[in-house]
């Protein structure tokens, strides 16, 4: 019973293949139908109905009706035969009736195909509508060779060489190069000034730099700084000149431009702002908020307000850090002091992260910014990415928001920009000037357009440079750079597979024995784990810094890599944002970055103020071509390879395999200790 249904669901299958083969005869006879006409029709043009051409365009005519008939006949017996096949299968007939019935279709044909065997394959039936259109188009070619053998000589030159066609072709197949589209920038996008890459080269004596006070000249001899760098020496005279008539108005009266800098790490940006503000601001009488420095990170943030106490003291200019570091009473203490007479204001200068000034807007009374006359975005670009806080709105209203008092000073009123009239120049108005410094600044208008920047100046240290080839000529060197790195950075990458990247960094560590190695990871969870296997495998003083650990710690740990106590220091990206850590020798890439920007900040950590440093990427292979290609769309290019070879490797291997069961072991504990 069983072998009866197997045997009629194969017959239904048979037929419904005869069906479909039918099917494609049918199209295909179709389509050399069609090709015969037009190919009947095209001689009938070339050859323009005149004499002979019109003999042979209807003895082609013909042939192609007879090849036509000569199809119609073999699909008819073709629809014969398989139906007549189909019958004598159910019957159970097989074999000589299957194989004449081949046989005298080959005949009819006058084909010299071979016989085809006692059992119907599949392949016979797949390959039967190509040996039909074989046939068709051999007859065709015989059917139409003779007339075209009796075309004269000026027909057969026409055909070989046919006149024009009117037909256009679109596009073709030939690699032709894109042309590159330029994107439209603003003026002072297009024009900036240009700042010296080249540290070393171009070092001012900061006695040369005009403008700066001789206090600020004394402080920076005294902590030996005796030269300014190409950043520090462009960008501090401009914004001295900005405020030349003091903080109170702008040059001539009008309100000063802001300014943008973008230069590589390490270059001495922070510098370039701490100056020119401490020197603005030594002849206030008033203490008010005049100068705010927001930036993006906790430690960043300590580290300028560490800049502005060193340049500020002596001076009675008082710096006020809000982070979130203290208490939030204790920061309102800091920043207002109530009076009978009402609140007035204890800091200058202030350093804050944006979520915490928020804070401080909003919720700390008598916290006024009607006086302030400078705001500094440091890292703008990761700046304008967080303005989902609004953050920046919100110090814009609480600047330019009227006084609450009765008896305030109406002279310097502050009111929001707007069209110039006459009646707003009756009156001076405190400018409010903004100060943007970054490694990576977007170049995007419509991002810094958020910023409501006025008349912008950029300084920038990314352009082409001009290299003289030995022909004489003059090519650009970096045409395409879009950020630059420091001078003395040497970069590096490794192909490896995710196995090996623990064996590679315990390789680097133990071989080339560098005293302050920075490395990088793309989370806290890679960075603690990463932490607890180089410290099960000992022999590297190692220690972690993420946003895991709270602030107190984070410090100590800084301040113990600073001084080379601690070798190596796994991190995530919260210290590749403008943290001076002096001393880094090397650079690792643990898990390579997703970003470009990303990249430049880590790397920048090493080779700062023009000293030199190494960086290290550990590249998977199915990342290396996408890393590649980002760092060429960013014209980074000077990038080598570096191979470990997999026999350097294997003296670890044991250490490594005991070291991954502690980590094992490790891990459960700290889950066991959190679920407690």
């Amino acid at each position: 019973m069983a072998l009866f249904a197997v045997s009629r669901y194969a017959g239904e299958e048979e037929e419904a293949e005869d069906e479909a083969q039918e099917e494609r005869a049918r199209a295909l006879l179709e389509r050399l139908r069609e090709q015969a006409k037009a190919r009947q029709l095209r001689r009938q043009r070339e050859l323009g109905g005149a004499g002979p051409g019109v003999e042979d365009g209807a003895a082609e005519g013909k042939c192609g009706a007879e090849s036509d008939a000569q199809g119609r006949g073999r699909l008819r017996k073709k629809r014969v035969g398989g139906s007549a096949d189909l019958k004598r299968r159910k019957d159970g007939e097989q074999g000589p009736a299957a194989d004449a019935e081949g046989d005298t279709e080959q005949q009819g044909d006058g084909s010299n195909l071979k016989n085809k065997s006692s059992k119907r394959k599949k392949k016979d039936e797949r390959t039967e509508g190509a040996e039909t259109k074989k046939k068709e188009s051999s007859e065709g070619s015989e059917g139409s060779g003779s007339p075209e053998e009796e075309l004269p000589s000026a027909a057969l030159a026409e055909e070989v060489h046919p006149p024009p066609s009117s037909l256009t072709i679109l596009g073709d197949y030939d690699k032709k190069p894109v042309q590159k589209v330029q994107p439209f920038l603003p003026q002072w996008l297009a024009q900036p000034k240009l700042v010296q890459k080249r540290i070393k080269e171009n070092l001012i004596p900061v006695r040369d730099v005009p403008g700066v006070h001789p206090k600020l000249l004394k402080k920076l001899q005294m902590n030996g700084i005796e030269s300014f760098f190409p950043v520090q020496a462009e960008v501090i005279p401009a914004i001295l000149q900005s405020a030349s008539n003091g903080y109170l108005m702008g040059q001539g009266g009008y309100r000063p431009k802001d300014i943008c800098v973008s230069a590589p790490t390490g270059s001495g940006k922070t510098l370039s702002f701490v100056v020119p503000i401490v020197q603005v601001l030594l002849d206030r009488v008033v203490c008010q908020v005049r100068a705010l420095v927001v930036l993006p990170t906790k430690e960043l943030a300590l580290q300028v307000s560490k800049v502005f106490n060193i340049y500020a003291d002596g001076t009675g200019l008082k710096v006020v850090l809000i982070t979130g570091q203290k208490s939030f009473a204790k920061e309102q203490e800091m920043l207002v002091q109530k009076k009978v007479t009402g609140y007035c204001s204890l800091a200058d200068i202030i350093v804050a992260t944006p979520g915490r000034l928020a804070d401080h807007i909003s919720k700390t009374p008598g916290f006024n910014l009607t006086q302030l006359r400078f705001l500094i975005i440091d890292e703008a670009d990761r700046m304008i990415d967080d303005m989902h806080q609004n953050w920046l709105n919100q110090l814009v209203h609480a600047a330019f928001q009227a006084e609450n008092d009765a008896g305030s000073n109406t002279l310097f009123q502050r009111t929001k920009p707007g069209p110039v009239t006459a009646a707003g120049c009756c009156y001076p108005q405190i400018p409010l000037q903004k100060l943007l410094f970054s490694a990576t600044l977007t170049q995007d208008p419509e991002k810094l357009q958020q910023l409501g920047l006025f008349q912008p100046r950029l300084f920038t240290s990314v352009y082409s440079e001009k290299k003289t080839l030995r022909d004489g000529t003059e090519t650009d060197q970096d045409a395409e750079e879009k950020y630059t790195l420091p001078e003395g950075l040497s970069q590096s990458y490794v192909p490896c597979d995710l196995n090996s990247k623990p064996l590679l960094l315990l390789h680097f560590m133990l071989t080339m024995k560098f005293t302050r190695v920075l490395c990088f990871t793309n989370s806290r969870e890679a960075s603690h784990r990463l932490f607890l296997l180089v410290q099960a495998f000992g022999g590297i003083t190692v220690a972690e810094f993420s946003s895991r650990l709270p602030p107190n710690e984070r410090q100590r740990t800084m301040k113990e890599f600073e001084q080379g106590k601690i070798q190596l220091l796994i991190s995530t990206d919260a210290t590749a944002r403008g943290i001076d850590i002096k001393g880094v020798n090397c650079v690792i890439n643990y898990d390579t970055p997703q970003f470009i920007r990303t990249y430049v900040h880590r790397v920048g950590r090493t080779a700062r103020a023009g000293k030199a440093g190494l960086a290290f990427s550990m590249v998977l292979r199915i990342q290396e071509r996408r890393f590649l290609c980002m760092l060429k769309d960013a014209g980074i290019a000077d990038i080598k390879q570096h191979l470990v070879k997999g026999r350097l490797l294997k003296p670890l291997v044991q250490q490594y395999e005991e070291a991954l069961s502690k980590l094992e072991k490790t891990v459960k504990d700290e889950r066991a200790q959190k679920r407690i």
